[in-house]
Protein backbone atom coordinates (compact mmCIF):
# COMPACT_ATOMS: atom_id res chain seq x y z
CA UNK A 1 0.00 0.00 0.00
CA UNK A 2 2.52 2.44 1.32
CA UNK A 3 4.60 1.67 -2.09
CA UNK A 4 1.72 2.22 -4.27
CA UNK A 5 1.35 5.65 -2.97
CA UNK A 6 4.51 7.03 -3.68
CA UNK A 7 4.63 5.58 -6.80
CA UNK A 8 1.14 7.79 -7.24
CA UNK A 9 3.28 10.46 -5.58
CA UNK A 10 5.92 10.28 -8.09
CA UNK A 11 3.46 9.79 -11.22
CA UNK A 12 1.82 13.28 -10.21
CA UNK A 13 4.75 14.71 -9.83
CA UNK A 14 6.33 13.48 -12.89
CA UNK A 15 3.30 15.00 -14.63
CA UNK A 16 3.52 18.51 -13.26
CA UNK A 17 6.88 18.70 -13.83
CA UNK A 18 5.98 17.58 -17.80
CA UNK A 19 3.36 20.41 -17.84
CA UNK A 20 5.24 23.06 -16.33
CA UNK A 21 8.07 22.10 -18.76
CA UNK A 22 5.48 22.05 -21.59
CA UNK A 23 3.96 25.76 -20.30
CA UNK A 24 7.91 26.54 -20.36
CA UNK A 25 8.44 25.88 -23.79
CA UNK A 26 5.29 27.54 -25.07
CA UNK A 27 6.15 30.26 -23.05
CA UNK A 28 9.91 30.97 -24.98
CA UNK A 29 8.12 29.76 -28.22
CA UNK A 30 8.41 33.19 -30.26
CA UNK A 31 6.75 31.62 -33.08
CA UNK A 32 3.36 32.38 -33.54
CA UNK A 33 0.66 30.76 -36.41
CA UNK A 34 -1.75 32.84 -37.77
CA UNK A 35 -4.80 31.82 -40.19
CA UNK A 36 -7.13 33.80 -42.44
CA UNK A 37 -10.19 32.60 -44.28
CA UNK A 38 -10.36 33.05 -47.77
CA UNK A 39 -11.57 36.24 -48.16
CA UNK A 40 -10.75 39.74 -48.69
CA UNK A 41 -11.27 40.86 -45.00
CA UNK A 42 -9.87 37.64 -44.05
CA UNK A 43 -6.60 38.28 -45.40
CA UNK A 44 -6.97 41.83 -44.22
CA UNK A 45 -7.22 41.20 -40.52
CA UNK A 46 -4.89 38.39 -41.20
CA UNK A 47 -2.11 40.35 -42.23
CA UNK A 48 -3.03 42.94 -39.47
CA UNK A 49 -2.33 40.50 -37.17
CA UNK A 50 0.63 39.47 -38.41
CA UNK A 51 2.51 42.38 -38.78
CA UNK A 52 1.31 43.60 -35.15
CA UNK A 53 3.17 40.48 -33.94
CA UNK A 54 6.11 40.85 -36.17
CA UNK A 55 6.54 44.11 -34.84
CA UNK A 56 6.39 43.42 -31.90
CA UNK A 57 8.86 40.30 -32.00
CA UNK A 58 7.13 37.36 -32.55
CA UNK A 59 8.13 34.89 -35.63
CA UNK A 60 5.45 34.32 -37.29
CA UNK A 61 4.37 31.34 -39.66
CA UNK A 62 1.89 32.96 -42.37
CA UNK A 63 -1.33 30.42 -43.25
CA UNK A 64 -3.58 33.18 -44.19
CA UNK A 65 -6.39 32.40 -46.86
CA UNK A 66 -6.39 29.19 -45.47
CA UNK A 67 -9.66 28.45 -46.68
CA UNK A 68 -13.34 28.89 -45.68
CA UNK A 69 -14.62 28.90 -42.33
CA UNK A 70 -14.90 25.11 -40.92
CA UNK A 71 -11.26 24.65 -42.69
CA UNK A 72 -9.82 27.39 -40.41
CA UNK A 73 -11.69 26.61 -37.31
CA UNK A 74 -10.81 23.23 -37.49
CA UNK A 75 -7.06 24.24 -38.05
CA UNK A 76 -7.49 26.38 -34.92
CA UNK A 77 -9.27 23.34 -32.81
CA UNK A 78 -6.93 21.08 -33.35
CA UNK A 79 -3.99 23.29 -32.80
CA UNK A 80 -2.31 23.51 -36.01
CA UNK A 81 -2.61 27.06 -36.34
CA UNK A 82 -2.41 29.50 -32.80
CA UNK A 83 -4.74 32.16 -34.24
CA UNK A 84 -7.21 33.82 -36.49
CA UNK A 85 -9.83 36.17 -36.97
CA UNK A 86 -13.75 34.83 -36.85
CA UNK A 87 -16.93 36.47 -36.27
CA UNK A 88 -18.52 36.65 -33.24
CA UNK A 89 -22.38 35.78 -34.45
CA UNK A 90 -20.24 32.42 -35.67
CA UNK A 91 -20.78 30.77 -32.42
CA UNK A 92 -24.64 30.30 -32.75
CA UNK A 93 -23.14 28.20 -35.91
CA UNK A 94 -20.46 26.28 -33.87
CA UNK A 95 -22.79 25.28 -30.79
CA UNK A 96 -26.22 24.83 -32.06
CA UNK A 97 -29.43 24.37 -29.54
CA UNK A 98 -26.72 26.70 -27.51
CA UNK A 99 -29.35 28.17 -25.24
CA UNK A 100 -28.42 31.61 -26.16
CA UNK A 101 -31.24 32.36 -28.22
CA UNK A 102 -31.64 36.40 -28.53
CA UNK A 103 -28.05 36.92 -26.96
CA UNK A 104 -26.85 36.30 -30.29
CA UNK A 105 -27.97 39.43 -31.29
CA UNK A 106 -27.27 41.97 -29.17
CA UNK A 107 -22.81 42.53 -29.44
CA UNK A 108 -22.11 41.99 -25.75
CA UNK A 109 -23.89 38.98 -25.49
CA UNK A 110 -23.24 38.01 -28.36
CA UNK A 111 -19.16 38.15 -27.32
CA UNK A 112 -19.82 36.68 -23.62
CA UNK A 113 -21.72 33.76 -25.01
CA UNK A 114 -19.19 32.74 -28.04
CA UNK A 115 -15.83 33.48 -24.91
CA UNK A 116 -17.70 31.18 -23.14
CA UNK A 117 -18.94 28.16 -25.38
CA UNK A 118 -15.53 28.05 -26.77
CA UNK A 119 -13.26 28.52 -23.50
CA UNK A 120 -15.35 25.32 -22.58
CA UNK A 121 -15.57 23.32 -25.20
CA UNK A 122 -11.98 24.09 -26.76
CA UNK A 123 -9.66 26.04 -24.27
CA UNK A 124 -10.04 29.02 -27.01
CA UNK A 125 -10.33 32.17 -26.13
CA UNK A 126 -11.90 35.39 -28.10
CA UNK A 127 -9.92 38.94 -27.54
CA UNK A 128 -11.94 42.35 -28.26
CA UNK A 129 -13.56 42.63 -31.43
CA UNK A 130 -13.95 45.42 -33.63
CA UNK A 131 -17.03 47.56 -33.46
CA UNK A 132 -18.14 46.56 -37.28
CA UNK A 133 -21.06 44.27 -37.98
CA UNK A 134 -19.75 42.25 -40.80
CA UNK A 135 -22.95 40.09 -40.96
CA UNK A 136 -24.14 37.98 -43.79
CA UNK A 137 -26.39 39.71 -46.82
CA UNK A 138 -28.08 39.77 -50.30
CA UNK A 139 -26.94 42.79 -52.49
CA UNK A 140 -28.97 43.12 -56.05
CA UNK A 141 -27.88 45.21 -59.25
CA UNK A 142 -28.78 48.61 -59.02
CA UNK A 143 -30.90 48.41 -62.19
CA UNK A 144 -33.26 45.27 -60.84
CA UNK A 145 -33.41 47.52 -57.55
CA UNK A 146 -34.66 50.72 -59.46
CA UNK A 147 -37.33 48.84 -61.70
CA UNK A 148 -38.63 46.07 -59.31
CA UNK A 149 -38.55 48.89 -56.30
CA UNK A 150 -35.97 46.42 -54.07
CA UNK A 151 -34.61 47.87 -51.19
CA UNK A 152 -35.26 45.07 -48.63
CA UNK A 153 -35.22 41.42 -48.19
CA UNK A 154 -39.17 41.51 -48.26
CA UNK A 155 -39.33 43.23 -51.54
CA UNK A 156 -37.13 40.64 -52.69
CA UNK A 157 -39.31 37.35 -51.49
CA UNK A 158 -42.05 39.19 -53.06
CA UNK A 159 -40.37 39.55 -56.29
CA UNK A 160 -39.17 35.98 -56.42
CA UNK A 161 -42.40 34.49 -55.37
CA UNK A 162 -44.37 36.34 -57.98
CA UNK A 163 -41.70 34.56 -60.53
CA UNK A 164 -39.16 37.69 -60.66
CA UNK A 165 -35.55 36.80 -62.98
CA UNK A 166 -33.50 36.07 -60.02
CA UNK A 167 -29.90 34.38 -60.33
CA UNK A 168 -28.11 34.85 -57.12
CA UNK A 169 -24.32 33.83 -56.84
CA UNK A 170 -23.17 32.63 -53.56
CA UNK A 171 -20.01 30.71 -52.13
CA UNK A 172 -21.13 26.98 -51.22
CA UNK A 173 -20.98 27.97 -46.92
CA UNK A 174 -23.41 30.58 -48.08
CA UNK A 175 -25.65 28.19 -49.79
CA UNK A 176 -25.64 25.64 -47.71
CA UNK A 177 -25.36 27.20 -43.78
CA UNK A 178 -28.30 27.07 -42.12
CA UNK A 179 -27.68 30.67 -40.56
CA UNK A 180 -27.29 32.52 -44.43
CA UNK A 181 -29.37 31.44 -47.43
CA UNK A 182 -31.39 29.34 -45.61
CA UNK A 183 -32.23 31.59 -42.69
CA UNK A 184 -33.11 34.02 -45.18
CA UNK A 185 -34.99 31.91 -47.14
CA UNK A 186 -37.05 30.60 -44.36
CA UNK A 187 -38.03 34.05 -42.47
CA UNK A 188 -38.89 35.97 -45.80
CA UNK A 189 -40.60 32.75 -47.26
CA UNK A 190 -38.73 32.29 -50.51
CA UNK A 191 -36.93 29.53 -52.11
CA UNK A 192 -34.33 29.55 -54.62
CA UNK A 193 -34.00 26.49 -56.73
CA UNK A 194 -30.53 25.47 -58.10
CA UNK A 195 -30.82 26.82 -61.68
CA UNK A 196 -31.08 30.26 -59.74
CA UNK A 197 -28.09 29.66 -57.78
CA UNK A 198 -24.46 30.02 -58.73
CA UNK A 199 -22.68 28.34 -55.99
CA UNK A 200 -18.66 28.97 -56.39
CA UNK A 201 -16.09 27.65 -53.86
CA UNK A 202 -14.58 29.61 -51.39
CA UNK A 203 -15.91 33.00 -49.51
CA UNK A 204 -14.38 35.96 -51.22
CA UNK A 205 -17.65 38.11 -52.07
CA UNK A 206 -15.34 39.85 -54.74
CA UNK A 207 -16.07 37.35 -57.17
CA UNK A 208 -19.65 36.75 -56.85
CA UNK A 209 -20.35 40.59 -56.76
CA UNK A 210 -18.35 41.19 -60.06
CA UNK A 211 -20.55 38.35 -61.66
CA UNK A 212 -23.82 40.07 -60.52
CA UNK A 213 -22.07 43.43 -61.83
CA UNK A 214 -21.56 42.09 -64.72
CA UNK A 215 -24.17 39.90 -65.34
CA UNK A 216 -22.28 36.86 -65.22
CA UNK A 217 -24.41 33.81 -66.57
CA UNK A 218 -27.33 35.85 -65.97
CA UNK A 219 -26.03 36.60 -62.39
CA UNK A 220 -28.57 39.50 -60.82
CA UNK A 221 -27.90 38.94 -56.80
CA UNK A 222 -24.96 37.88 -54.46
CA UNK A 223 -24.19 37.18 -51.32
CA UNK A 224 -22.76 39.99 -49.36
CA UNK A 225 -21.30 41.23 -45.90
CA UNK A 226 -21.83 44.30 -44.21
CA UNK A 227 -18.54 45.82 -44.55
CA UNK A 228 -17.74 44.99 -47.89
CA UNK A 229 -15.98 47.54 -49.78
CA UNK A 230 -16.94 46.91 -53.30
CA UNK A 231 -20.74 47.34 -53.23
CA UNK A 232 -20.94 51.21 -53.80
CA UNK A 233 -18.25 50.79 -56.52
CA UNK A 234 -19.96 48.02 -58.44
CA UNK A 235 -23.41 49.46 -58.49
CA UNK A 236 -24.92 47.53 -56.56
CA UNK A 237 -27.38 47.65 -53.91
CA UNK A 238 -27.90 46.21 -50.46
CA UNK A 239 -30.63 45.10 -49.25
CA UNK A 240 -32.14 45.76 -45.86
CA UNK A 241 -32.48 42.69 -43.46
CA UNK A 242 -35.44 44.52 -42.18
CA UNK A 243 -36.73 41.19 -40.16
CA UNK A 244 -33.33 41.16 -38.29
CA UNK A 245 -32.53 37.98 -39.12
CA UNK A 246 -28.78 37.96 -39.00
CA UNK A 247 -27.19 37.81 -35.22
CA UNK A 248 -24.00 39.97 -34.87
CA UNK A 249 -20.76 39.00 -36.47
CA UNK A 250 -18.11 41.19 -35.03
CA UNK A 251 -14.55 40.22 -36.29
CA UNK A 252 -12.10 39.26 -33.22
CA UNK A 253 -8.92 37.25 -32.76
CA UNK A 254 -9.70 33.55 -31.87
CA UNK A 255 -7.19 32.60 -30.30
CA UNK A 256 -5.92 29.42 -28.34
CA UNK A 257 -6.34 28.94 -24.52
CA UNK A 258 -2.64 27.74 -24.07
CA UNK A 259 -0.93 30.06 -26.52
CA UNK A 260 -2.62 33.06 -24.66
CA UNK A 261 -1.72 32.01 -21.26
CA UNK A 262 1.88 31.60 -22.21
CA UNK A 263 1.79 34.82 -24.22
CA UNK A 264 -0.87 37.15 -22.32
CA UNK A 265 1.07 40.15 -24.16
CA UNK A 266 -0.22 39.01 -27.28
CA UNK A 267 -3.87 40.55 -25.69
CA UNK A 268 -2.31 43.59 -25.46
CA UNK A 269 -0.48 43.86 -29.23
CA UNK A 270 -4.00 42.84 -30.60
CA UNK A 271 -6.59 44.21 -28.81
CA UNK A 272 -6.53 47.90 -29.33
CA UNK A 273 -5.71 47.13 -32.80
CA UNK A 274 -9.53 45.58 -33.16
CA UNK A 275 -10.89 47.82 -30.80
CA UNK A 276 -9.75 50.84 -33.67
CA UNK A 277 -11.46 49.26 -36.46
CA UNK A 278 -15.11 50.12 -37.23
CA UNK A 279 -17.53 49.72 -40.14
CA UNK A 280 -16.28 52.59 -42.17
CA UNK A 281 -12.89 51.98 -41.68
CA UNK A 282 -13.16 48.42 -42.77
CA UNK A 283 -15.61 49.56 -45.63
CA UNK A 284 -13.00 51.95 -47.14
CA UNK A 285 -9.41 49.26 -46.29
CA UNK A 286 -11.67 46.43 -47.84
CA UNK A 287 -12.25 48.34 -51.19
CA UNK A 288 -8.65 49.34 -51.24
CA UNK A 289 -8.33 45.67 -51.85
CA UNK A 290 -11.12 44.54 -53.82
CA UNK A 291 -11.74 47.80 -56.16
CA UNK A 292 -7.68 49.16 -56.58
CA UNK A 293 -6.28 46.11 -56.22
CA UNK A 294 -4.14 47.02 -53.51
CA UNK A 295 -2.23 43.31 -51.96
CA UNK A 296 -4.06 43.14 -48.53
CA UNK A 297 -1.01 42.97 -46.67
CA UNK A 298 0.06 46.41 -48.36
CA UNK A 299 -3.35 47.90 -47.22
CA UNK A 300 -2.95 47.01 -43.54
CA UNK A 301 0.61 47.85 -43.68
CA UNK A 302 -0.34 51.56 -44.19
CA UNK A 303 -3.40 51.89 -41.84
CA UNK A 304 -0.92 50.36 -38.74
CA UNK A 305 1.51 52.93 -39.60
CA UNK A 306 -1.18 55.53 -40.03
CA UNK A 307 -2.47 54.98 -36.65
CA UNK A 308 0.90 54.24 -34.85
CA UNK A 309 0.38 50.41 -34.17
CA UNK A 310 3.36 49.79 -36.01
CA UNK A 311 6.84 51.03 -36.27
Amino acid sequence: MFKRMISAVMIIGLVGLLSASGRNELAEKSEITVASKFDTEGALLGNMIILVLENGGFEVVDRTELGPTDVVRKALETGEVDVYPEYTGNGNWFFADNGFGRDWYDREKALAAVRQLDSEAFDIEWLEPARANNTWAIAVRRDLSENADLTTLSDFARYVNAGGIVKLAGSEEFVSRPDSLAAFQDAYEFKLTENQLLVVSGGNTALTEKAAAQGTDGVNATMAYGTDGLLSALNLVLLEDNLGVQVVYEPAPRIRGEVLRAKPELANLLNPVFMRLDLPVLQSLNARIAVRGVAARTVAEDWLREEGFID
